[in-house]
């Protein structure tokens, strides 16, 4: 299959806006010439970075297929592989402190690097007897299936990382403060490892340190911040040598002001995207430049977590609005531009959406007498979709792609 360029020669250099440079919507990786992951050293088919970004007065809307621009993999003891998201995460431009009760950061991505790959939090998913109280740092248990770049696939094929995306920016330069290089899911930023020493701005550059240390026990039977003893079926194992300290996320409690940052992981401060002051949360490392817990977003956020990101089937988000395209040509008139390779076909075609076509393309197969085989509803540009030919006859097919205001249609010959 003959790669597909996606992005003209006027999408490959963003300028700046009108309304000024805005981090939330100028800070994203974007792909380029439509670029294709590389996945263990071979060249891969799925566009990597963020293929669109796209924003109005509340929200910025990043398509993404959760695959960087460089290499990743291999992933010891993973039988996993990184697989195309088709992601549409939104992200509001207005994000407020939560004043009520903390929003648990849960499983599965809990914000987005500026690359379009998925944050996760400290926890692994498991508990030690499976019993839900003592949850498995994911550095600990996990780190043995990163690459080198710190990131794994999980069981659905969705690149991320739980830690400091070490090839997403330059993690040794302690001398400068550092990039932006995510967004958490309440629209906070998220820097890399280094910011100012003191919130105001002054006192040069140091690393950002987390203010989660480790308890002093011998006995995993009690939780944090509380002083009963837990019923004994629910005690964790008792600190040794085959469990050290950090084992679990509960082994560790906050220390209000022995670090740098807050129980959330960040703090309010001025950094150089935001020199009036912003929340920022900060990945945090140590002096040798290894993860420290809780390695980026703490255990809860610091702001409101809109729905549509988070939980079962999060990530997949309807545009309702009318957007504005981050790049050199703006206001772009709506249509629908999409080609069918290989054509004809013994098996499977894919759909592939131009960047200027319209948001939530509803898809539609039919076959020669007009009967409608496959539905395929908010399809989104500068995507990939494959459809599965296998099962249907020899013959001519037609694939409809229509919006309330545009439509296309293109034909598709299903070989024996």
């Amino acid at each position: 299959m003959r790669k597909l360029i996606i992005l003209s020669i006027a999408f490959i250099v963003a300028v700046q806006m009108a309304s000024g440079q805005i981090p939330i919507i100028n800070s994203w990786v974007m792909n380029v010439g439509g670029a294709y992951g590389e996945v263990d050293g071979h060249s891969d088919t799925i566009e990597s970075n963020v293929l669109k970004d796209q924003f109005d007065s509340n929200y910025v809307y990043i398509t993404c297929n959760c695959i960087p621009g460089y290499d990743i993999g291999p992933w010891s003891s993973n039988p996993n592989w990184a697989k195309n998201q088709n992601f549409c995460y939104k992200i509001t431009r207005t994000p407020v402190q939560n004043t009520g009760t903390p929003v648990t950061v849960g499983l599965g991505h809990c914000g987005v690097w500026t690359n379009g790959v998925s944050i996760y939090n400290a926890w692994d998913a498991n508990s030690y007897n499976n019993k839900g109280v003592w949850q498995q740092n994911a550095l600990v248990f996990e780190g043995v299936s990163f690459d080198a770049c710190l990131g794994h696939p999980s069981q659905n094929g969705e690149y991320h990382h739980h830690v400091n995306p070490t090839c997403l920016y330059n993690d040794k330069d302690s001398s400068q403060h550092s990039p932006i290089i995510g967004w958490a899911f309440d629209g906070f930023p998220i820097y890399g490892a280094y910011g100012y020493a003191k919130p105001d701005g002054s006192g040069g550059i140091k690393r950002m340190i987390s203010s989660y240390v480790l308890r002093k026990m011998v006995n995993r039977d009690t939780l944090p911040n509380s002083t009963s003893a837990l019923p004994a079926a629910d005690d964790g194992p008792a600190v040794s040598s085959s469990y050290p300290l950090g084992d679990y996320l509960e082994d560790y409690i906050y220390d209000t002001g022995y670090g740098d940052l807050d129980e959330h992981n960040g703090r309010y401060c001025v950094t150089p995207d935001f020199p009036g002051g912003i929340y920022a949360y900060f990945v945090t490392i140590d002096s040798k430049l290894n993860p420290v817990y809780p390695f980026v977003l703490g255990p809860t956020y610091y702001g409101t977590v809109a729905t549509g990101n988070t939980g079962p089937g999060g990530g997949h988000n309807t545009i309702t609005d009318s957007t504005k395209v981050w790049t050199v040509v703006q206001n772009i008139d709506k249509t629908i531009k999409f080609e069918v390779e290989p054509n004809p076909t013994n098996s499977r075609v894919y759909i592939y959406f131009d960047p200027v076509s319209d948001n939530n393309i509803m898809g539609e197969l039919y076959n020669e007498s007009g009967q409608l085989l496959q539905t395929f509803p908010a399809m989104q540009p500068s995507m990939s979709y494959g459809i599965d030919m296998s099962g249907y006859p020899a013959g001519i097919y037609f694939f409809h792609a229509h919006t309330s205001n545009v439509s296309a249609v293109q034909k598709i010959v299903k070989m024996n």
